[in-house]
């Protein structure tokens, strides 16, 4: 199979990184079972099976900040700097979204700096929550201006809601958990203006937005009650942003023109991202879907993902 595919949701982790993770409680990250295992030739075993040309690898949930800003900053480079090193190893397979230590907005300044100056990272990866702060807080406007003045490409991806004890009923928080602190964190960033006032940053949302397909209307009928802003229908909004489809069918609801394909390896086995694939491949809803979401990624991210 010609490699064509271009995946914008795909993971890495590195040793070091599930060490940190763990010794600050997260044993079982988000409620499964384990951390997944993962290696460069097992990804590139997996692309080249199933006609991925090149992954944009990013760190998933639970991110990087533990808790402590410093250690979160080192924890940071120290992901970033080896997904720069991956991508010059293999510049025609994998490119990145840099991590941010974020709530600690200067470390994430400095960060989002560092790798898209230096590091020339394709954008930067932001859990829809980030120590219970949903990125529509004003404490974040300093990074939504530095993004905004670079037109940068932002990952958004979920992650346990702050009060996860108490709604996920010792269920895997990806099951139905992540699905809806997406959509708290596309709506906050809808109701609080981020979306209009920073209007050059390009927003990927991840699986497809999870429940937000079936919330813009509900958001618009309450929108008046929720902001004195003068702001676009939260639907218009949504229209604006990217989509990719990893974990799920392509969405009838969603602009065509603003989907992009998702693995989301390794916290996806491979024998599921297979099944996805073939799925979509025979799926008469989504005829051509291959070339459609490569097309999207290279108008989204331009000269970084060339092939």
């Amino acid at each position: 199979m010609e490699p064509t595919l271009i995946d914008v949701h795909a993971h890495f982790l590195l040793p070091d990184y599930v060490a940190a993770a763990e010794r600050a409680g997260h044993l079982r990250p988000d409620g499964l079972p384990a951390w997944p295992e993962w290696s460069v030739q097992r990804h590139l075993d997996l692309m080249d099976g199933t006609g991925i040309a090149k992954s944009v690898l990013s760190v998933s949930s639970p991110g990087v900040h533990f808790g402590d800003d410093f250690r979160a900053q080192v924890l940071a480079r120290r992901v970033n700097e080896a997904a720069a090193e991956l991508t010059r190893r293999y510049p025609r397979r994998f490119g990145f979204f840099a991590s941010l230590p974020l709530p600690d907005v200067d470390g994430a300044l400095v960060e989002a700096q560092y790798a898209l100056d230096v590091l020339h990272a394709d954008g930067v990866v932001l859990t829809s929550n980030a120590g219970g702060q949903y990125p529509g807080d004003p404490s974040w406007d300093q990074l939504w201006r530095e993004l905004n003045d670079r037109s940068a490409v932002v990952f958004l991806h979920p992650t346990s809601p702050p009060q996860w004890r108490q709604v996920a009923l010792d269920r895997p928080r990806p099951m139905i958990e992540f699905l809806f602190d997406s959509a708290r964190a596309v709506a906050d960033l809808a109701l609080t203006g981020i979306f209009s006032r920073y209007p050059k940053v390009k927003f990927i949302v991840t699986h497809a937005g999870g429940v937000l397909p079936l919330l813009g209307d509900r958001l618009d009928r309450y929108r008046a009650t929720a902001t004195s802003d003068d702001l676009p229908s939260v639907t218009s909004q949504l229209q604006e942003l990217w989509y990719d489809v990893a974990g799920t069918s392509v969405p009838q609801q969603l602009p065509v023109d603003h989907l992009l394909y998702g693995s989301d390896y390794c916290f996806t086995p491979a024998e599921a991202v297979t099944a996805q694939l073939t799925a979509l491949d025979h799926s008469p809803t989504a005829a051509n879907w291959r070339a459609r979401t490569t097309a999207n990624a290279v108008q989204l991210l331009g000269d970084l993902v060339s092939l």
